[in-house]
């Protein structure tokens, strides 16, 4: 079976990539090894120009029924009270849509291969897993395990898709430098309106403390809290009531019996790939970068990837451009990754989690100068919302 492009992985980035590419005239087929998108809770943060891309994609009603539009994110000190907010109607001169959308990722993905099914030039497979693959300067011989044996295709691209434990990647051998935290992070959602309990509450908010840091996150249906594991904690221990007692109580007060949807545990990494692109081969999205998930850059970089090497894609497919494109594809977003993503969340866990008082009252002042300084402010909510790092990638040559 031929096709030009094959995609392993129907996430948001896989389905993104899909969707792009059939739109465009591309013969595309897209597996995914479970059996529908999976439910992934962790990723719901859309920044502004991940919406303008979705958008041209004319899928951003969806995220504006399914989703909650956040203009307004904070950080908050636990030791102070103090409250700083960033309001992103302040860049409405650079984005038509100055602000976050809060929606579960695998809604999007789910939309979006539906409306990948219809394409007359796509083919969607679930329960289909890229297993081995071999290229040619001329093809890429892809070998797919299915429900009932082993599918064979022929393609001229493969786009991995398929999330930090990447097959592809790990058949091309490619390097996955960087480091996992030591600790692990839990995550416990809740339909408690937590917006009863703190003055002003955004729908996003980073609070930092010298003991525990925490997340708050809101999605249409619960409130998302995220905060880190002791070494000392086991599993088992996170997942229980007890636990879960220990962080709502310092949150909301002991008295207050509070019912979780979900308790999820999982490690957080900081690596990226040492190449994006091997021959006929493209790595995008957790395939080929992982960071923790401190100011929600994750999933929002990955639809980045897939939008940059699609279009590249399209070019070579379409109108006959130099796949030397790829090489282009690989330095611009291996240098987005390294220069502004890696940094960026790195720097955030540092200032959520640091314990050293001198290093606290640094951060407030900075948080101070930040809020008062307009041009300073700007810089800072371009940065965060990644329009910065996409400036910057399109000036890699």
């Amino acid at each position: 079976m031929r096709t030009q492009v094959f995609i392993a992985g129907a996430g948001p980035v896989g389905s993104v990539a899909g969707y792009l590419l059939a739109r465009q005239g591309i013969d595309v087929v897209v597996a995914e090894s479970e059996a529908e998108c999976p439910r992934d809770l962790r990723a719901s943060t859309f920044h502004p120009p991940t919406l303008e891309m979705l958008d041209e994609l004319g899928v951003i009603d969806l995220l504006f029924s399914e989703g909650l539009k956040a203009p307004v994110y904070q950080y908050r000190d636990r030791g102070t009270d103090e409250v700083f907010s960033f309001d992103l109607t302040e860049i409405s001169d650079v984005t038509r849509h100055p602000y976050r959308v809060q929606c579960e990722q695998w809604k999007l993905a789910r939309h979006l291969t539906g409306l990948l099914a219809a394409q007359d030039n796509a083919r969607l497979l679930f329960s289909h897993r890229v297993v081995h693959f071999t290229q040619s300067d001329r093809q890429v011989d892809i070998a797919v395990e299915t429900p009932y044996g082993i599918d064979h295709y022929e393609a001229d691209y493969l786009i991995a898709a398929d999330g930090a434990n990447s097959i592809v990647r790990k058949w091309l051998g490619v390097g996955f430098d960087g480091f996992t935290y030591p600790e692990r992070f839990l995550c416990l959602s809740t339909k408690l309106p937590l917006e009863d309990y703190f003055e002003n509450l955004a729908y996003v908010n980073y609070v930092s403390d010298p003991e525990e840091w925490v997340v708050l996150l809101r999605v249409p249906s619960v409130w998302r809290v995220l905060v880190p594991a002791r070494d000392v904690e086991s599993d088992a221990s996170l997942l229980t009531d007890e636990k879960k007692d220990e962080v709502f109580g310092g949150l909301v007060g002991r008295d207050q019996q509070v019912v979780t949807q979900h308790r999820t545990i999982y490690r957080v990494h900081q690596r990226v790939a040492t190449t994006y692109r091997v021959g006929r081969v493209l790595l995008t999205g957790d395939a080929a970068h992982l960071n923790n998930p401190l100011g929600g850059m994750g999933m929002n970089s990955g639809i980045h990837d897939a939008w940059d090497a699609c279009h590249k894609l399209i070019s070579i497919l379409r109108e006959g451009a130099s796949d030397s494109l790829l090489d282009l594809y690989d330095r611009q977003r291996r240098t987005v990754m390294h220069k502004y993503v890696q940094a960026q969340t790195i720097a955030n866990k540092q200032a959520m989690e640091s314990r050293d008082p001198e290093d606290q009252a640094r951060q407030r002042e900075q948080m101070r100068r930040l809020i008062n300084n307009d041009a300073e402010r700007r810089e800072f909510l371009l940065r965060q919302s990644l329009f910065t790092s996409l400036e910057d990638a399109a000036k890699v040559a």
